[in-house]
């Protein structure tokens, strides 16, 4: 995966993920729509980053096709990667919900059981929706040269 196509990744995945997310909040939380949206919006750059850094060191160590990953990589992959985010975004929900620490980590630790779940289910799609392109692409390739 190069690296246009890993920013596309983060950016399908998180714009859906906000989404999901602040409608979730607005109807557990009394927060403001617009605390929560905004709120949500730094949290999704935070994840973009930290989505792409974490794959690329991940995609180094875990070799081969992504297809091919078994579920325990995948989960493996998933809890790493959320149990990371959690420690980066808990401050940061914390200061602009004006919540304690221990709110946000509360609030935190339900979005990310929610993107958890959203994760590895995103994450299977894809790369089964990517594998079944590449394979038309290349049959279509092959069918134009004969």
């Amino acid at each position: 995966m190069g690296a246009f196509e890993r920013v596309f990744h983060s950016v399908l995945f998180e714009v859906l993920a906000v989404s999901f997310t602040i409608v979730g909040l607005s109807v557990f939380t009394d927060h403001d729509l617009s605390k929560l949206s905004g709120t949500m919006i730094v949290i999704a750059t935070m994840a973009m980053c930290w989505n792409y850094l974490f794959n690329l060191v991940f995609d180094h160590f875990v070799k081969g096709e992504k297809i091919n990953r078994t579920m325990g990589i995948r989960v493996v992959h998933v809890v790493l990667f959320e149990a990371g985010l959690l420690v980066l975004t808990v401050p940061v929900m914390a200061y602009m919900l004006h919540v304690t620490l221990w709110e946000a980590l509360v609030m935190d630790v339900g979005v990310t059981v929610f993107v958890t779940i959203y994760a590895f289910i995103f994450n299977l799609s894809y790369d089964h929706v990517r594998a079944w392109i590449v394979k038309t692409r290349c049959q279509s390739r092959v069918t134009v040269e004969y």
